[in-house]
Order: structure tokens, then C-alpha cells, then sequence
């Protein structure tokens, strides 16, 4: 898919290393209105995807509906909101899919199902270690909520009434919300600064995870405002498709996924 070049800074300015380390491929800084050009490119490739984008989507979706169905259904209800808030940290892996159809759409390639669903692959060592690394920020997530939540009502879980009303409704959950949004929030942004070039750059080059993670940390370093926009979008969509009881996923998962992919491509310097 041809796109006129609108994402470089006026000045043009290009990074090839950081701390004296060689990047993968060369990052770009890119324009404050970026953004929303990768989620109209996202909607256009997943209008041109259709079913095969929505099969994705769907199953994203289903799965996410039965996680949330039998934790809810549980004792840990009041684990929820950080088991919730850990989605950001696997979906970038979730996401492989629509890269690889993003990519299939610019290189004029059939968009097989089957082909799509097993083209990680290729790359499996790498993509294993780059999903190894993103469970592990998710296990430490949910460890430090559990030990947050221990800190300020004790060991044993409380009812999901209580629990409700000291937090939403009384003073005393005003500290528990605090820190658990800060402990959550740099989490977050480790997971994202890693994954945010890393895991396209891997769908598409044979290079190592090492060099995708460096290359992803340089291309929010230089680009950090326009990432924290980029990221409080995606937390947008992805709160809105699951607030939905994840219908919304359907919807929102694929188009993160596209324009995530778009976002990459904007990001470093690749041949288009």
C-alpha cells in the first residue's frame, strides 16, 4: 500500500545507534498528528481485510470474555482490575496476526488464514523470547498488586461489596489506588517501550530480540510525546472493547493491531 511520506520530523532527523550501541534499523522522529494516521491506515487495512481480520478479532474476543467469565466467577474478584490492566502487557504478542495481514496488504500477498496463524514461525525463537519477556512484566505485575493489595487489607481476600466500597466509595482506597496506578503505570511503560517496534520487527526481519528491544527503546526515547499519545489511545480502545463485555475487541483489537503495524513502519527506517 503506497503512502506518501508524512511522518518525518520537518528536520528529517535519524538515529542509527544509542549509547553507542548500532540499531536494528534506523529510527525516525516522527510528527505529533502520527497517531491518528496509523489508526485511519489500520481501519483502511482492516476494511480491506474483512473477514480474515474479524476471525482474529473474534477469537481475541472469545477468549478474553472466558477469562474475565471465570475469574469473576471465582473467590479473586478482587483481582480483577489488576488482572485486567495486565492485558496491556500480553497484547502486543496478540497483535502478531494483524501485522502480519498489514504486511501481506502492502506486499500485494493472499491473505491465507492458515498461512497467517502460523507465521510467527520463521521466527519463533525469537517472537518465544520477546512473549517470554512480556509474561514475566505480566506475572511481576500481578505478584506486586497481590502484595499491594496484602499491604492495605490483609492477606485474606475480602467480599467483593467491601472491597468495592473501601475503594471506590472511602478515603482509605485513595492510597491503594495510587500506588497500584504508579506500580502499574512503569510497568507499563517498560512493556511498551520493549514491544512497541519490536515485535513488527520481528514479523518481518530475521534479526535478534536484543536488537528489536534496542531498537523499539530508541524509537520511544526520541519519540516519547508522541508515544505517550500513541499509548494512552491504544489503553482507550482496548478499555473500550473490553468495557463491551469484549464485543468491542472485535473491533478495537484489529485496528490497534493494524496501526500498530503502521506505526512501525513510520517509527524506524524500512523499505516500504
Amino acid at each position: 500500500m503506497a503512502r506518501s511520506d508524512t511522518s518525518r520530523d520537518p528536520e528529517g532527523m535519524r538515529y542509527t545507534s544509542i549509547i553507542g550501541i548500532d540499531l536494528e534499523l534506523p529510527v525516525n522522529r516522527v510528527t505529533v498528528e502520527q497517531p491518528w494516521r496509523w489508526l485511519l491506515h489500520g481501519w483502511q487495512d482492516f476494511m480491506r481485510a474483512g473477514i480474515v481480520s474479524v476471525a482474529f478479532g473474534i477469537a481475541i474476543a472469545l477468549i478474553s470474555a472466558l477469562l474475565i467469565f471465570g475469574l469473576w466467577q471465582s473467590e479473586f474478584r478482587p483481582y480483577a482490575f489488576p488482572l485486567a490492566a495486565g492485558f496491556f502487557f500480553i497484547a502486543p504478542l496478540l497483535g502478531v496476526a494483524f501485522y502480519e495481514i498489514s504486511r501481506r496488504l502492502e506486499k500485494g500477498l493472499p491473505l491465507n488464514i492458515v498461512d497467517i496463524a502460523l507465521s510467527w514461525r520463521p521466527r519463533a525463537g525469537q517472537l518465544f523470547t520477546m512473549g517470554l519477556l512480556m509474561m514475566f512484566l505480566h506475572l511481576a505485575w500481578e505478584r506486586i498488586a497481590m502484595l499491594i493489595y496484602a499491604g492495605f487489607f490483609g492477606v485474606e481476600l475480602a467480599s467483593w461489596q467491601h472491597f468495592v466500597n473501601v475503594v471506590l466509595f472511602s478515603t482509605e482506597g485513595i492510597p491503594f489506588l495510587l500506588i497500584g496506578t504508579v506500580t502499574g503505570g512503569v510497568l507499563a511503560v517498560i512493556a511498551f517501550s520493549i514491544s512497541v517496534v519490536a515485535f513488527p520487527m520481528l514479523m518481518e526481519r530475521d534479526c535478534g530480540s536484543l536488537r528489536a528491544i534496542t531498537t523499539s527503546v530508541c524509537a520511544t526515547l526520541v519519540n516519547w510525546r508522541v508515544l505517550i499519545g500513541w499509548a494512552a489511545l491504544i489503553v482507550l480502545f482496548t478499555v473500550a472493547g473490553i468495557a463491551t463485555l469484549c464485543i468491542g475487541l472485535v473491533v478495537t483489537m484489529p485496528l490497534i493491531g493494524h496501526a500498530s503495524w503502521h506505526a512501525y513502519r513510520d517509527l524506524v527506517e524500512t523499505e516500504k
